[in-house]
């Protein structure tokens, strides 16, 4: 029990620093890490996308949800019921929404999807794909049942720690793109594209 109540302090002081780090980011390396995000996923065509409308500080991935929503289907995930997966309801430019769980926006037209691909919003991150969410488990339980997905974590390079401290249920992501470019354990090369 011991050893879980410092697994839990650890990630609540990690929490803390990625969160505070993030928020200090302006806006320069937050329009870079967006065109990278859609550089390493322009080569899609017909896929079904997850991507999230940001909450706070996050890094914000509508611009390339726009850009990649003219070759594809993008969805939004959407929270249904406490310690569930997640779902995802498609989404398009100014489609509209009203606020959901947590505050969150959701679509309130259009129908449900599984995404081929997932980009995955953060608070933190490692370099071996070891992402620091809110606490919630929601990614982790959805990531867990989506089998072939694509998993693209998106975030701010000031967002990447040494060392994330990880649980057995932490799905790591074979993938991050920052404003640096894409980096993680599923990444060779330049690390251009995802």
């Amino acid at each position: 029990m011991a050893a879980d109540a410092t697994l839990a302090e650890r990630k609540a002081q990690s929490r803390k620093e990625c969160l505070a780090r993030r928020a200090a980011v302006g806006p320069r390396p937050r329009a870079a890490a967006a065109v990278r995000l859609w550089a390493g996923l322009r080569h899609l065509r017909g896929a079904t996308i997850a991507g999230y409308l940001p909450i706070g500080t996050e890094a914000d991935p509508r611009g390339a949800m726009r850009a990649l929503a003219q070759d594809n289907t993008i969805c939004v995930p959407i929270v249904t019921a406490p310690n569930s997966p997640l779902r995802f309801r498609q989404w398009w430019p100014g489609c509209p929404t009203a606020p959901g769980a947590f505050g969150v926006e959701e679509p309130t037209e259009g129908g449900w999807r599984v995404p081929q691909v997932v980009i995955v919003p953060m608070v933190g991150f490692d370099a071996n794909g070891h992402r620091l969410g809110y606490g919630g488990g929601f990614y982790d339980r959805t990531l867990a049942g989506l089998g072939q997905a694509l998993i693209v974590g998106y975030a701010l390079e000031a967002q990447r720690l040494a060392a994330i401290p990880v649980e057995p249920t932490d799905i790591a992501l074979p993938v991050v793109i920052t404003e640096r470019g894409a980096s993680g354990p599923g990444v060779s090369g330049s690390g251009s594209s995802v």
